[in-house]
């Protein structure tokens, strides 16, 4: 019987229409524009000027701090611009424009050819941080930071997230279908860093195929594929911990505080990527798909492309989008332009039509209570849209742990009066941090 969790809610996956699509390969981009800062942490600061001529995989923004991760050039060309751009998540950032030769050409000495198993732990994290791998599920959290806990707190189990729940997208599915090899490499790469004989991979029984073929790939292996019943937020890194290992992350907490590390798919196709071949995180597989598109795909896409350039490779807008989203529905973030760029955390470009939504004006809540039901976290949502729409803050956080909120949008599915419960408990949060930091 597949795994599940208390909590989350049923909504219709729409994934049957990039579900059999094979990953096609973009053409390369006649320009690209890539932001300094495409990770949680802190910026990267450009190590070009404009006139200068890059190679593909060549840095051209370093990281200053350690919570934070190199950006590389996706192709090979001439540095035109270096300047404010639209950016999916900021709004708007400081991005390195390079303008294609149309050679492609790589930086000297990439790629390579290189025995993973000869090397140490030291070296392994190493490369991970100059390729600048970050969490491509859409959190884009530095990969070399998550994979050196503290000493303190001892990882034993190593989690691969393959349940891709957010409807719409299948980039992860076709990943797991045609570079299976190259995942399972990156988890046993993972796996070495952390020291761990363990290993799970969680897949939502709506992917028969993918679980299948992974089955296969880890037989005789220490890893063991765990199916998972289709539900949302099936793939939150918290709901993931509870439903494989039966351990509760604690409040305010992370998953090394019980013992593992989560990754997503891509990520371990990164992974490998870079230290095999070392290659950086240049590209990326990303689902083009909504109503509004003509024709839905998984594509893979260079970073620095834009949003309307992968949209017009799958024929374009066959009518108006009410909405333009990267990621999911149910987290994604809501996008103004199509002229911003591809980021390493685009897992999905998602071009919604007026039959995709559901559009309804908010009303007072009526204390239904199907919020709380449908709350993975235990949480009582309700109480933080109202607290939020009368801007009290800190009680959000003392009474009501609106800090262990993750977001995933469950609350804000079921609810009848149509509240804008998420946008709510970001404001808390939000405004709490400033509220603390003020103090300080």
């Amino acid at each position: 019987m597949a795994k599940s969790f208390r909590g989350g809610v049923h909504p219709d996956d729409r994934k049957r229409y990039t579900a059999a699509k094979a990953i096609e390969v973009a053409p390369i981009p006649r320009k690209v524009i890539i932001p300094t800062r495409q990770h949680l942490g802190a910026p990267c600061a450009p190590i070009v000027k404009v006139g200068d001529l890059v190679k593909k995989g060549q840095v051209v923004a370093e990281a200053q701090a350690f919570v934070a991760s190199p950006i590389h050039a996706s192709t090979s060309g001439k540095v035109v611009e270096i300047a404010e751009y639209p950016h999916p998540v900021f709004g708007a950032c400081q991005a390195v424009v390079i303008e294609s030769d149309d050679k492609d050409e790589w930086a000297p000495g990439l790629p390579l050819s290189r025995d993973w198993q000869s090397l140490d732990v030291k070296e392994l994290k190493e490369i991970v941080r100059l390729a600048g791998l970050v969490g491509m599920g859409g959190a884009t959290f530095p990969t070399h930071v998550k994979m050196s806990p503290p000493p303190e707190k001892p990882i034993d189990s190593f989690i691969l997230n393959g349940a891709e729940c957010e409807p719409y997208l299948t980039a992860d599915h076709r990943v797991m279908l045609e570079q299976t090899e190259r995942i399972i490499t990156g988890m046993k790469i993972a796996m070495k860093i952390l020291g761990v004989s363990k290993g799970y991979v969680g897949i939502e029984e709506n992917k028969p195929d993918a679980i299948e073929i992974m089955r296969k790939a880890c037989t005789g292996s220490a890893i063991e594929v765990v199916p998972l019943q289709t539900k949302y937020p099936q793939g939150a890194e918290k709901t993931l911990i509870k439903v494989i290992l039966d351990r509760e992350v604690p409040s305010g907490g992370l998953p090394m505080d019980v013992g593992t590390v989560v990754q997503n798919v891509g990520t371990m196709v990164a992974m490998a990527d870079a230290v095999e071949k070392g290659i950086p995180l240049i590209e990326r597989v990303a689902t083009i798909t909504g109503g509004a598109i003509a024709e839905p795909k998984n594509i893979l896409l260079r970073v620095g492309a834009t949003f309307a350039q992968a949209i017009e490779l799958c024929g374009g807008f066959k009518e108006q989008p009410v909405k333009v989203i990267m990621g999911g529905p149910m987290m994604g973030m809501a996008q103004r332009t199509v002229d911003v760029p591809v980021i390493k955390g685009t897992s999905g470009i998602l071009a919604l039509s007026a039959a995709d939504v559901n559009m309804g004006d908010e009303q007072p809540c009526i204390r239904c209570g199907r919020c709380v039901e449908a709350c993975p976290m235990g949480l009582v949502p309700n109480m933080f849209s109202i607290l939020g729409e009368r801007g009290v803050f800190e009680v959000s956080v003392k009474e009501y742990n609106v800090l262990d909120c993750v977001e995933c949008g469950s609350c804000v599915y079921v609810c009848p009066a149509k509240r804008n419960i998420v946008q709510y408990i970001k404001l808390c949060k939000v405004q709490n941090a400033a509220q603390a930091a003020a103090k300080k």
